[in-house]
């Protein structure tokens, strides 16, 4: 089964929140609704302008994984939305790595020079993913000023991007 990774368009609007609603609400509890998330109600203005962009990934099912990057400013990106179905999550389907690949090759080419994201307590097995992949824990006081903190975030990692 092939996955192919596209920049998102509107065409994907109700899969995108048909994945990432329920990933959120039935497997981490997490007590948000789609109208709660005014970003994914407008993709394309929130993500893909500047250097920011927006990404799906595609099977012949559908939309299996999605991860964007907000241009946060002074060649500084936050990370945000990267959520994979179940059924195409680790190593053998390798959908987190397709994306996280397509979005650093991304930040690379339009000369970000960090990249930074913020997690909850409870998404155990993303932290091993973004450390496995040379992302570096920080604290708070560490963030830039300008990062989008989620209420729920309370684990925070900075990538160094390199030229």
């Amino acid at each position: 089964m092939e996955i192919r990774i596209e920049q998102y368009t509107d065409l994907y609007k109700q899969q995108v929140l048909d994945l990432i609603v329920p990933i959120q609400r039935e497997e981490f509890n997490v007590p948000i609704t789609a109208a709660e998330q005014p970003d994914l109600q407008q993709i394309p203005d929130f993500y893909q302008k500047d250097n920011g962009n927006f990404w799906l990934a595609i099977t012949d099912a559908g939309v299996v994984g999605t991860i964007a990057l907000l241009d946060i400013g002074h060649q500084q990106g936050a990370l945000r939305k990267m959520f994979v179905h179940r059924d195409y999550r680790g190593k053998e389907h390798g959908t987190g790595q397709l994306l996280l690949n397509t979005l650093l090759a991304w930040a690379q080419q339009k000369e970000y020079a960090e990249i930074y994201l913020g997690t909850t307590e409870k998404f155990l097995a993303a932290h091993r993913f973004y450390e496995k992949n040379n992302f570096k824990e920080v604290i708070v006081d560490e963030l830039p000023t300008q990062f989008p903190r989620m209420a729920v975030d309370v684990k925070f990692y900075r990538y160094g991007v390199q030229p």
